[in-house]
C-alpha cells in the first residue's frame, strides 16, 4: 500500500503519474487529502481523495509514503499527519518507503530526517536541503527517494515501482507505456 498525500496546491503531473505507474504494476494507493478531500492542484483540477487525512492509519501494508510538490507543499507541511507519515521510515528497518518530489524533499528536511542522508530536490528549495541536496534528477538515499521536478516524473515513478516491485516490474510498466529504453 501508497499513502500519496494531496493538499490544495499539488503539482498535478508530480502525483497522477506516479499513482497510475504504481496501479500499473499492481500497487494498490491510496490518495489521502489533506484539508479536504476534493484537493484543488496548482493549475485547477479538482480531484477526489479516497480518505481524509483524520483516516490515515498505518497499516502493516503499509510499503510507502509519497508527496508530491507544488505550491500544495506548503499545505502538506503544516499536516501533522504529514509529518507524521514522512517520519514513518526514519527507522530504516521497517523497509517503508518515503518519496518526495520538486519541494517536498523540503519537508522531508525541515523535520530534520535528511541529516546524513542524500537528496534532490527543485531549485527553489535547495537551501532547505543544505548538505543533503545532491544535483541529480532521481536519488535513493533509503528510505528517502526524492526527484527534482515534474520534468523527471517517470524516471521517479519508475524508480517508486522498481524498488516496491522490483526492475522487471519497472520494464514492463515503461514498456507499456512505450517509453524508450
Amino acid at each position: 500500500m501508497v499513502y500519496v498525500f494531496l493538499a490544495d496546491g499539488f503539482e498535478e503531473t508530480e502525483a497522477v503519474i506516479p499513482i497510475d505507474y504504481l496501479r500499473r504494476a499492481g500497487i494498490q494507493v491510496t490518495t489521502v487529502g489533506v484539508g479536504t478531500t476534493m484537493p484543488r492542484s496548482s493549475h485547477g483540477i479538482t480531484v477526489m481523495a479516497d480518505i481524509s487525512e483524520d483516516a490515515f492509519f498505518p497499516t502493516e501494508e503499509l510499503e510507502a509514503v509519497f508527496l508530491p510538490g507544488g505550491a500544495g507543499v506548503e499545505n502538506l507541511s503544516k499536516s501533522e499527519t504529514v509529518r507524521r507519515a514522512a517520519r514513518l521510515g526514519f527507522g530504516e528497518s521497517d523497509g517503508i518507503v518515503i518519496a518526495a518530489i520538486c519541494a517536498a524533499p523540503s519537508i522531508l528536511a525541515r523535520e530534520g530526517l535528511l541529516k546524513g542522508k542524500k537528496a534532490t530536490c527543485f531549485p527553489d528549495v535547495i537551501d532547505v536541503l543544505g548538505e543533503s541536496y545532491c544535483d541529480e534528477d532521481v536519488v535513493v538515499d533509503l528510505p528517502y527517494v526524492t526527484g527534482r521536478a515534474a520534468g523527471v516524473v517517470s524516471e521517479f515513478a519508475l524508480k517508486l515501482v522498481e524498488l516496491l516491485r522490483g526492475p522487471q516490474a519497472a520494464k514492463e510498466v515503461a514498456s507499456r507505456i512505450c517509453l524508450p529504453d
